[in-house]
């Protein structure tokens, strides 16, 4: 693998295609959109322990959210909690 230099952008699809393997990079950027409407929606519901309950998790789990512990949840439970918080997650695929 060659090093990039300071003036060459990198991938057009985000820094984890940059850091990581092409099927690693996808699922990254998949939770990583995932968790940041999530943190937006408990930032919005206010009291960690009322967004825990109805997320049905812990509040440390929201709290993990809330400070983007990325690595603390998987894509299918990001999938899960979106849609308990009302966010409709949907799969789109591109070609």
């Amino acid at each position: 693998m060659t090093r990039k230099t300071q003036t060459e952008r990198g991938d057009p699809r985000g820094v984890f295609f940059d850091l990581f393997d092409a099927d690693e990079a996808t699922e990254l950027s998949m939770r990583a959109e995932l968790l940041r409407g999530l943190q937006a929606w408990v930032s919005e519901a206010g009291i960690q322990a009322e967004a825990a309950k109805k997320l049905g998790i812990t509040q440390s789990r929201v709290s993990n959210i809330a400070r983007g512990k990325i690595d603390n949840f998987s894509l299918d439970l990001l999938v899960r909690l979106a849609a308990r918080a009302g966010l409709r997650p949907q799969l789109k695929l591109a070609a």
